[in-house]
């Protein structure tokens, strides 16, 4: 896949955790629990989501800007991974605590949890947005540029 696609499929998948963020927050800000179904679905699709992206970030995109060599983008990089780690192992252990179950039997205290979850995936998918992303747009339009420039003398 072309690089700069990467970083439009990462944020198509920005936009679906936005939106299933959303549908989330409007289920934990009622007084009354949603059906389980509901929950469990959209539970299922955000951590589905999440789980996905983490592991693109992680293999394709990080190991990338890296490889630049730029201590700068290096050190944006290092950033990234070591806050990453921390709010995937959060969402991970917040995760397995609040089964549907769990979180049907103690409602309001699975929707105070959620909603500094939610807080911090949000916080985390704008910060990439604006920061990160821009820059991996910029390293992979230049490599394809080299690529292409490699590509024409070899035709020639």
């Amino acid at each position: 896949m072309p690089k700069t696609r990467e970083i439009e499929r990462l944020r198509a998948e920005h936009a679906a955790l936005t939106t299933l963020s959303r549908f989330l927050m409007e289920m934990v800000s009622a007084p009354q629990p949603p059906r389980a179904t509901e929950l469990t679905a959209v539970r299922g699709m955000l951590r589905d989501t999440l789980v996905r992206h983490l592991k693109c970030e992680d293999w394709a995109l990080y190991p990338r800007l890296r490889a630049t060599g730029d201590a700068a983008i290096n050190r944006m990089a290092k950033e990234f991974v070591d806050e990453m780690g921390h709010l995937a192992s959060d969402f991970d252990a917040y995760d397995r605590r609040w089964t549907d179950e769990a979180a049907l039997a103690c409602w309001a205290d699975f929707c105070a949890e959620t909603t500094g979850i939610l807080h911090a995936l949000g916080m985390r998918i704008e910060r990439e947005d604006r920061d990160l992303y821009p820059v991996a747009e910029t390293i992979a339009i230049a490599e394809a540029g080299r690529a292409e420039k490699r590509g024409g003398r070899r035709a020639a």
